[in-house]
C-alpha cells in the first residue's frame, strides 16, 4: 500500500474517532443539562478527552509522513510507534486510575442513584463505543498501525467499563446490591493488563524485534526464484516505521558467473523486493567453487565435515585463500550451544588436521531472522 494512502486512510479513521466522540459528548451534555445532572455533563467532558487519542494518531500519522532529512535519512516512519506509545500509556494511567476508584468503593461501599434518563445514556453510550472501538480496531490491524489499534483498545474499553457500570445497576435495581468496586477492579486489571500489552509492540519494533518468519520465507522464496542463485542466507531487516524496511541477505552463485552477471543478477533482485515487499535489500554474494581443482575439493571437504554436526543448523560463506594458504567458513549453531568460542575452537581443530597446511578460521554466525 502506497504510503500516503496509508497516511491518509490512518488519519480519515482517526477523524472518526474524534467525531464520535464529540457528537456523543454533545448527546451526554444535552441530556446532562435537560436533566440537571452533574455526573452525566461531567461524562461528557470525559468523552472529549476520549477524543484525545483520535487527535494523538492524527498527529503521528502527519509526522511520520515528513521526508527525509540529513539528520533522518531513513524518514519519520518511527514516530506511529511513539504514537501508540502515548496511547497505551493513556490507557495504563485510565486503567491504574479506575483501579484506585474501584478499591475505594470496595473500602467504602456507596449504592448509586439511576434514573432512566441515565440508563439510556449508558446504553448509547456502550452501542457508540462498541462500534467505534471495533471499526478503528479492524482499521488499524487491516493498515498495520499500531496507534489505531491501541485507539480502537482505548474505545472497546471504555465500553467494556460502561457495560459494567449498566450491569452494576440493573443488580441493584433488582437485589438492591452494588457491584462497581468488585467489577471495577477486576476490568482496571484487565485494562492495565491490556496497556502492558498494548505498549509491547511498538517498543519492541524500537529495540529492533525480529521480523515475521513468514515474511523471511517469502524473501528466501522470490529470490530463489532467480535461476542463479543456489542459497539464500543472512537475512538482516530493519524496520523504519510500517511503510519502509532496509536490510541485507547474501546469495550463494556458481564461481562461473562474471562480475557482470553477478552485478545484473543483484540489481534484479534488489529491484524485485522493493516492488513486492517495499525493501530496500543491499545483496552480498558468495561464491561457489566448481570444476575439478583444489579450490573445489578445499571446499567439499570442509562442508561435509561440519554438516555432520547435527548441532549445525546451516554451512555457508566458504572462501579459500589459496595465496594465503587460509580457509574461512561460517557456521550457524543451534541453541543448544553455549560457548561459542569453545564450540568455533573445536571445529578449527577438526578442519586442522584435515587440512594441516591451511589456516582454519570458523565464523559462529547467527540467524537474526528465521
Amino acid at each position: 500500500m502506497e504510503a500516503k494512502n496509508r497516511s491518509s486512510q490512518i488519519i480519515r479513521t482517526s477523524l472518526v474517532g474524534v467525531g464520535a466522540n464529540v457528537l456523543l459528548a454533545a448527546f451526554k451534555a444535552v441530556v446532562g443539562a435537560v436533566a440537571g445532572s452533574v455526573a452525566i455533563v461531567m461524562d461528557a467532558v470525559n468523552n472529549l478527552s476520549d477524543a484525545l487519542s483520535s487527535v494523538i494518531t492524527i498527529i503521528g500519522a502527519k509526522l511520520s509522513q515528513r521526508p527525509a532529512d540529513l539528520e533522518h535519512p531513513y524518514g519519520h516512519g518511527r514516530i506511529e510507534y511513539f504514537s501508540a506509545i502515548i496511547i497505551a500509556v493513556i490507557v495504563l494511567a485510565a486503567g491504574c486510575s479506575s483501579l484506585i476508584e474501584s478499591v475505594r468503593k470496595l473500602i467504602h461501599p456507596t449504592l448509586p442513584s439511576y434514573t432512566t434518563i441515565t440508563l439510556i445514556v449508558i446504553i448509547v453510550a456502550i452501542v457508540v463505543k462498541l462500534v467505534l472501538g471495533t471499526y478503528v480496531g479492524r482499521q488499524g490491524r487491516r493498515l498495520q498501525s499500531d496507534a489505531l489499534v491501541a485507539s480502537g483498545a482505548d474505545a472497546l474499553f471504555d465500553a467494556i467499563i460502561t457495560f459494567s457500570t449498566l450491569l452494576s445497576a440493573l443488580v441493584m435495581l433488582l437485589w438492591d446490591v452494588s457491584l462497581d468496586g468488585l467489577l471495577g477492579v477486576l476490568i482496571s486489571c484487565l485494562i492495565i493488563k491490556a496497556g502492558i500489552d498494548m505498549l509491547s509492540s511498538p517498543i519492541n519494533q524500537l529495540l529492533g524485534s525480529r521480523v515475521s518468519p513468514e515474511l523471511v520465507a517469502a524473501i528466501k522464496k522470490e529470490v530463489m526464484a532467480f535461476p542463479e542463485v543456489h542459497g539464500v542466507y543472512d537475512i538482516i531487516l530493519h524496520s523504519y516505521g510500517p511503510d519502509i524496511m532496509i536490510g541485507s541477505l547474501h546469495i550463494s552463485v556458481l564461481d562461473t558467473l562474471s562480475a557482470h552477471d553477478i552485478h545484473r543478477l543483484t540489481r534484479r533482485i534488489s529491484e524485485h523486493l522493493m516492488a513486492s515487499q517495499n525493501i530496500v535489500m543491499t545483496v552480498g554474494v558468495y561464491a561457489i567453487a566448481t570444476g575439478d581443482n583444489k579450490h573445489t575439493q578445499v571446499q567439499n571437504m570442509v562442508l561435509q565435515t561440519l554438516s555432520r554436526h547435527k548441532e549445525i543448523l546451516q554451512v555457508h560463506g566458504f572462501c579459500y585463500f589459496d595465496d594465503e594458504h587460509r580457509v574461512s567458513v561460517d557456521v550457524v549453531p543451534d541453541i543448544s550451544v553455549t560457548d561459542e568460542p569453545r564450540f568455533a575452537q573445536q571445529l578449527t581443530a577438526e578442519l586442522q588436521t584435515l587440512l594441516p597446511d591451511e589456516r582454519i578460521t570458523v565464523v559462529i554466525d547467527h540467524n537474526f531472522s528465521l
